[in-house]
């Protein structure tokens, strides 16, 4: 008995062995906004041991945490080891909506997610320093998030995407706080139009980024999703788009995150 104990101790330390993925909860300053900023960094056993990695910025919806893609997403440890991808988690507070405010001076998120939060990166957690091994996605504000960074900050990141993404904010002026980082949208109407993701998007020529994003048909999302799609079309620009059943919750959103894992790995894979 004490034998056949021994050989299953044995190989449960061995199975635990290689599976080595850490997760650690940091705190990286932001010089624009002068506090740190609570950041989870999933790091696989490979980037622990010194070998440079690619990276997956996953980004929160609205009201959300750093930790909450790892609440519905608990095996991202086991994912990070599996595919050799470092995951990023920043607290992108309650309602930043991931923009530099043009209202609120202290509100830089931008600058800290696409200029501070990728230096740290770069230099703490054996990140690859190159646009085509970074990608960035979230889900809701962070959606949103995802996309504004991305199309603005090309030379950083190679690939991005979004999952239930408020992709175009002018339908919904009293919702989510976002009315007070950019003014009444009545009163500020040029200023809600320069801030929405789907006007972006004539900044974009093919090839620049690698874009996946998808929506649930029950989502109050949905359409300003598919109107996003139907522009990329109409320009020509290649994408994923993907509708399938669904609302906005966090069901959805555990479905919706491994697809988008598979298409930025082809694209690390790739370059």
């Amino acid at each position: 008995m004490k034998r056949a104990f021994s050989a299953v101790l044995i190989c449960m330390m061995a199975c635990l062995g290689l599976q080595a993925s850490q997760v650690d909860t940091l705190k990286v300053h932001s010089k624009s906004m002068n506090k740190d900023i609570k950041v989870v960094a999933v790091r696989p056993d490979k980037a622990l041991k010194g070998e440079k990695c690619p990276v997956i910025y996953l980004l929160h919806g609205h009201g959300g945490y750093a930790e909450y893609w790892m609440s519905i997403r608990p095996d991202l440890p086991e994912i990070a080891d599996r595919e050799g991808i470092i995951f990023v988690l920043p607290d992108g507070g309650h309602d930043s909506w991931y923009w530099d405010s043009p209202v609120v001076e202290s509100s830089r998120y931008e600058t800290f997610i696409s200029k501070e939060l990728i230096e740290y990166t770069d230099n703490n957690l054996n990140a690859i320093p190159d646009r085509n091994k970074r990608a960035i996605t979230g889900l809701s504000m962070g959606g949103q998030g995802a996309m504004w960074n991305a199309i603005r900050n090309k030379e950083v990141f190679g690939a991005v995407g979004s999952i239930s993404g408020g992709l175009d904010i002018r339908p919904f002026p009293n919702n989510w706080g976002m009315n007070k980082y950019l003014g009444n949208r009545d009163e500020n109407l040029e200023v809600w139009n320069n801030y929405t993701v789907i006007n972006l998007l004539d900044r974009l020529h093919n090839g620049d980024l690698a874009i996946i994003f998808d929506c649930g048909v029950s989502d109050f999302f949905y359409e300003v999703n598919v109107a996003v799609h139907e522009r990329l079309k109409q320009m020509k620009i290649d994408h994923d788009f993907i509708s399938r059943p669904g609302a906005h919750n966090g069901t959805y959103w555990n479905n919706s995150l491994p697809y988008q894992i598979m298409f930025f790995k082809n694209h690390f894979d790739k370059h």
